[in-house]
């Protein structure tokens, strides 16, 4: 077989149980390198509270710049309480702000689909949730997050402020509305935007925006309007009238996580983060599962793996043009689920329970 040009692929497992759900993704990489000739270049670094143990900072230049130059960057999860009482510019966290901003990693995808072999893993009763298959995507280098003025400052009276600040432009609105009307025409064409124009100049301008994009570029998909705090609510009442959702950085992070406990567990869910593609219809990018470092069970071979190789299906898809090997991969994990193999989050009666490892060589030995 012809071996295609080597693609980098930067992995930061960062802290808690990042190591050991992206050790998974590592042996999933080095099996394709090994069974479909793809020759990825891995590379793998410190980012996080671990970064921090070593450098004193949570990313160095050094590993910003090997994920400027790689096809995809696949992160594991970073912070802990270990770190709580850094000062704010030196907190985890920040590496994974740094990383979304300064490769302009402007549309997070997270989708939200409930697998049948797991429907009874939800809190939701089993009709509302069957079938369910939301995407949301989340503007990320924008909004009260990155907004300036920020910071607290000191007042009358002994007293300190909080400031931060909600901001949006119409170049930003568009380019992440732009993404969602593209995903909903090779889905339901149906999307949902969701803002608090009620009450915020910010929210009135989101809608307003959006809808103008919608009439100019995508008169053929459907758009409805829906203030945030009432999708929350139709999220628990009705998931399965929503198809794509898209929304600002703030509510972007509310309602994706809500959306993702609907299907039972935070360890099943992937997410994609993507720039804009160049002249060569490259794109920066960084894929991480949504759940966050489980400290408390961290070290303890347990935590569930697929949300991480499913960031990788995703990094197949969306930034290698690799989509076969993306489907056989997802197939890999409905298979392993049809096995009743199951981790600790997801375990119910009757169920194998496994852990992180075998979890990851069972998939592998699917895709075999």
């Amino acid at each position: 077989m012809i071996k295609v040009k080597k693609r980098k692929i930067l992995l930061l497992p960062g802290d808690g149980i990042g190591p050991e759900v992206i050790n998974e993704v590592r042996k999933v990489l080095e099996w394709l390198n090994k069974n479909k000739s793809l020759d990825f270049e891995i590379d793998e670094d410190l980012v996080g509270g671990v970064s921090y143990e070593k450098h004193k900072y949570p990313i160095t230049d050094e590993v910003f710049y090997k994920a400027l130059e790689s096809e995809a960057v696949i992160l594991g999860a970073v912070g802990g309480p270990k770190w709580d009482n850094l000062e704010f510019a030196k907190k985890p966290e920040r590496a994974l702000l740094k990383l979304r901003k300064e490769l302009k990693l402007f549309a997070n995808l997270r989708p939200a689909i409930c697998f049948e072999q797991l429907v009874d893993a939800s809190s939701l009763k089993p009709e509302i949730i069957s079938g369910l298959d939301i995407m949301i995507v989340r503007e990320l280098t924008g909004g009260i997050y990155f907004g300036e003025p920020r910071g607290i400052v000191p007042i009358e009276n002994g007293e300190r402020k909080g400031i931060n600040t909600h901001t949006y432009t119409t170049g930003e609105i568009h380019r992440v509305a732009r993404v969602a009307f593209e995903l909903a025409k090779k889905r339901k064409n149906k999307v949902t935007s969701c803002e608090k124009s009620n009450v915020m100049e910010a929210g009135q301008l989101w809608k307003e925006e959006v809808q103008a994009l919608r009439d100019k570029e995508f008169k053929k998909v459907e758009l409805k309007h829906m203030l945030a705090d009432n999708c929350a609510m139709q999220l628990l009442k009705d998931p399965k009238q929503f198809d794509v959702i898209v929304t600002d950085n703030l509510f972007g992070d509310m309602l994706s996580d809500e959306a993702a406990m609907l299907t039972g567990s935070l360890g099943l869910l992937p997410s994609a983060s993507l720039g804009t593609k160049d002249k060569n219809g490259k794109m920066r990018s960084m894929y991480e599962p949504i759940h966050g470092s489980a400290p408390d069970i961290a070290g303890k071979g347990i935590a569930n793996p697929i949300a991480s190789i499913l960031s990788l299906s995703m990094a197949l898809r969306y930034s290698l043009d690799l989509d076969s090997e993306a489907n056989s991969l997802e197939l890999a994990v409905q298979q392993v689920l049809d096995d009743e193999l199951r981790t600790k989050d997801i375990m119910s009666t009757g169920k194998k329970q496994v852990g992180t490892s075998v979890m990851g060589d069972a998939i592998i030995a699917k895709l075999k």
